[in-house]
């Protein structure tokens, strides 16, 4: 074929080889429960805003959010991604620096939120 040609074929319709994608990593879990034990959350939010950006920038995870007791008593927060051991290794000193939170109990689970036979580890971090 003559390479101008094959040129504008590329050009106009790509490269018509399969696409090759990687299979999708796995979904894993870092779910923290928490006591608080103060109405005001204000503190959380501030220690929330670094948490979710340190995650961000450290390219393990990402942070999805928060549950919050409207009373102040208890809060979650959760985290996802490729691999729960790294992502719960780079945010637990974090977590035992916050002194906020207090009787901290988190879940790894390995695998998605909808697998009844996912395998998951519970660890206590304080009381």
């Amino acid at each position: 074929m003559n390479p101008l040609v094959a040129f504008a074929l590329f050009a106009a319709f790509g490269d018509a080889s399969p696409a090759v994608t990687k299979p999708a990593a796995p979904e894993q879990a870092v779910l923290v429960r928490f006591d608080y034990g103060h109405k005001d959350w204000a503190a959380f939010f501030e220690f929330e805003k670094g948490f979710e950006t340190a995650i961000a920038e450290s390219g393990l995870g990402d942070y999805d959010g928060n549950e919050l007791a409207v009373d102040g008593s208890d809060g979650y927060m959760y985290m996802y991604g490729p691999d729960a051991d790294k992502l719960f290794a780079f945010v637990k000193p974090r977590l035992i620096s916050a002194k906020i939170l207090k009787n901290i109990r988190v879940t790894l689970r390995y695998g998605k939120a909808d697998d009844p036979n996912a395998r998951e580890v519970h660890i206590t971090l304080g009381s």
